[in-house]
């Protein structure tokens, strides 16, 4: 019997890690298209280049009505809230903007999220950079 429990905490905890996730949209093309699905490791500050599943903001405000799901709040539910595939540009230190532009420094516990498909993508060019808490996790593969 503590075997069968075991088995059922271990699977309540790699839920709360794992989350399946499908894709909208054409901003992350050609890497990932619509319908793709992909399977998000939650819990690790992503890295550059990584790609990552981050909460959508209002977009006309350009900031969110709610209390972080992501990161900042791992036991949250997420299937309330909308969310964006980004592959991540720049961490918290880095540079950000061109010379031509008044960039500056990724703030801390912030990333600069690129959409790949750059002319229909919703990004870290309008939003500037997302809070890490906004972040639900890392893409892990593709299903």
């Amino acid at each position: 019997m503590s075997g069968c429990l075991g088995l059922a905490v271990a699977g309540a905890a790699l839920r709360r890690r794992l989350v399946a996730v499908t894709v909208t949209g054409n901003s992350m093309l050609p890497m990932y298209r619509p319908g793709d699905r992909v399977l998000v490791l939650r819990g690790a500050v992503p890295h550059r280049d990584q790609v990552v599943v981050v909460e959508l903001p209002n977009t006309e405000r350009r900031n969110w009505n709610s209390e972080p799901a992501g990161l900042g709040s791992p036991g949250e539910p997420v299937t309330e809230r909308q969310w964006l595939l980004k592959r991540v540009s720049a961490v918290a230190g880095d540079s950000w903007g061109s010379q031509d532009e008044a960039g500056g420094r990724v703030p801390p516990d912030h990333l600069l999220l690129l959409g790949d498909n750059a002319s229909v993508s919703f990004d870290s060019r309008q939003m500037g950079p997302f809070p890490v808490a906004r972040v639900l996790g890392t893409v892990w593969r593709r299903l």
